[in-house]
């Protein structure tokens, strides 16, 4: 079982004998613990961030023109933040196998999307190149699975914290988060397999749509739009679970700020 963080733990005003307040800060006496929150804070907030900073510049990259003047150093940024951020929530409970485990799996593809990110780039440059094509497939399952195990770290995490309420609302909506996720993931592998193993399935698969649908003109606009849209079709049902995700890790970062310093922050 985690080790739940309890008010116990946070600093309190001392004051001496007289009634008088104490010359020694109360930080000092809570040095370790206040630094260990503090690094929470700033990577819960790094997080929050990160997450659509990332989504944006990842997808101006390999479709945009936006950053393109900036080369891989935009992408390589927004990646690294996030990396960044999950490094700084390993400071805090260190102790804690079971936390830093769920923690140390969501780094492991944290860095592997900072490696692989100047490859939207790359692959913005030349789409044709059967190499760069495979590892943007990598690229979009790798940033799911990120998602993914983001999701366990704020359970594992807010499981450490006194708020119960805070702990059934991130059970609640992670678990809603995962589901749409793994769905999402699971249509996505099986496209990109798909189109793999038989470049010309998704083709013959419309083709055969367009002739049982009872309407072909209007069934054919659709899949126009479809095809002209489909990047940002595929982003629409993550957007839910990032703004969950978003939320979630706001409001765990306002508990920690409301047990350091009241209603003060």
């Amino acid at each position: 079982m985690p080790t739940e963080y309890t008010d116990s733990h946070l600093p309190h005003s001392e004051r001496s004998s007289e009634g008088e307040p104490a010359t020694t800060s109360p930080l000092a006496s809570h040095g370790p613990v206040i630094r260990s929150l503090g690094q929470l804070a700033k990577g819960l907030s790094a997080l929050f961030w990160g997450l659509p900073i990332a989504l944006v510049v990842c997808v101006q990259c390999a479709k945009g023109d936006w950053f393109r003047p900036l080369g891989v150093v935009p992408p390589l940024v927004a990646t690294g933040l996030l990396f960044y951020a999950l490094s700084l929530l390993g400071n805090f409970q260190q102790q804690e196998r079971i936390w830093i485990s769920t923690l140390e799996r969501a780094k492991i593809i944290a860095l592997i999307n900072v490696g692989i990110s100047p490859f939207l780039y790359w692959w913005s440059r030349i789409p044709s190149n059967s190499f760069f094509s495979m590892i943007m497939d990598v690229t979009l399952v790798a940033g799911l699975l990120f998602l993914l195990l983001l999701n366990p770290v704020l359970v594992r995490l807010t499981a450490m914290l006194p708020d119960e309420t805070l702990r059934m609302e991130t059970r609640l909506f992670t678990s809603m988060n995962r589901t749409i996720l793994l769905v999402v993931m699971t249509l996505l592998v099986a496209y990109l397999a798909m189109i793999r193993i038989e470049p010309g399935s998704p083709e013959k698969i419309l083709g055969w749509m367009l002739k049982v649908l009872p309407l072909p003109h209007q069934a054919q606009m659709v899949f126009y739009f479809l095809d002209r849209a489909g990047l940002w079709l595929m982003l629409f049902p993550i957007l839910f679970p990032i703004a969950m995700t978003m939320a979630l890790i706001w409001k765990i970062k306002e508990v920690i700020l409301v047990s350091i310093f009241g209603n003060e922050h």
